[in-house]
């Protein structure tokens, strides 16, 4: 009895604050967009330096410098969401390896250090060490989208939430998000084949996401009682339904129809138009996917 009493008196109370019905809000999906963004970005320039080096040789600081910001977008959301957040250093000093919250800490920090690294070869003009350094961060970009996918899917309550599914979710999200940036941010820099490339991995993860999506709409009920009841709230008069098919249209269905009137036309504005959209409309699709299984009563 005293060793379990003294036990008690040492634990470290990370979180004692009333729970609120939606635990997860919107502050979440902020930072679930800005990570696909930070590491889309990355992925993205990864790919185009291997295919076409010349076309995006002047990216290298520009591409750098926007994975910083919306990294620390990302960690900065994830910060403002915790009930305590003095207290985040408890991950550090006292991990649980066991928890994907302590992991994905871990992995994103290492990634902004590498961030960082890149930001400073890059204004050096150190192409070499930038490219290698580059390799081993996209590396490391992959664990870090997919971290959020293992969070949700330890979450055992929430049935929608599973693994499979959310872990190619995320990756699709990043190479949706990453594609959209960079034909943004590359404008008339880019040539005609890197802005076909950056169409066809848009259109492709437009695609990919919008078809796992409609899979779990149409055939979710049939995995378990708890995903049909979640369904609901997107389906016939359900409180998300407007702003579940308003995220597919835009994040998903108009995106791959710009894309193919701008290979139609060579038309630069509508392939930006569909960046555009993707990027918004991913935003919109994230936010409901995040809030439907958090509304449904677990008692």
């Amino acid at each position: 009895m005293v060793h379990e009493t003294l036990a008690a008196t040492n634990a470290v109370v990370t979180l004692d604050v009333a729970l609120p019905g939606i635990v997860w809000p919107w502050l979440v999906t902020v930072n679930m967009w800005a990570k696909s963004i930070g590491t889309g970005v990355i992925f993205m320039l990864f790919i185009l330096l291997r295919m076409h080096p010349e076309s995006v040789k002047n990216l290298r600081l520009p591409t750098a410098v926007v994975a910083f910001l919306f990294i620390n977008i990302f960690l900065l959301f994830t910060l403002a969401d915790l009930h305590q957040p003095f207290r985040m250093w408890h991950i550090f000093a006292y991990p649980s390896f066991s928890s994907a919250i302590a992991w994905g800490s871990f992995m994103a920090s290492a990634f902004l250090g590498l961030l960082v690294l890149l930001v400073f070869l890059a204004y050096k003009k150190n192409n070499e060490t930038f490219d290698t350094v580059l390799l081993w961060t996209a590396i490391l970009a992959i664990p870090v989208t997919l971290y959020t996918a293992a969070l949700m899917a330890q979450c055992t309550a929430r049935e929608l939430w599973q693994m499979p599914a959310e872990s190619a979710q995320m990756i699709l999200a990043a190479l949706l998000a990453g594609s959209a940036f960079m034909i943004l941010l590359g404008g008339n820099k880019l040539s005609a084949e890197a802005k076909n490339t950056l169409g066809v991995v848009l259109g492709l993860s437009a695609l990919m996401a919008f078809i796992i999506y409609m899979s779990e709409y149409i055939f979710g009920s049939m995995k378990a009682e708890e995903i049909a009841a979640v369904i609901d709230y997107i389906k016939g008069d359900g409180p998300y339904t407007v702003m579940f098919w308003l995220g597919q249209w835009i994040a998903y269905i108009l995106p791959m129809l710009f894309i193919l009137l701008s290979r139609a036309g060579k038309s630069d504005s509508i392939l930006k138009m569909a960046a555009i959209l993707a990027l918004v409309g991913l935003a919109i699709v994230k936010h409901v996917w995040l809030i439907i299984p958090q509304l449904l009563p677990m008692s």
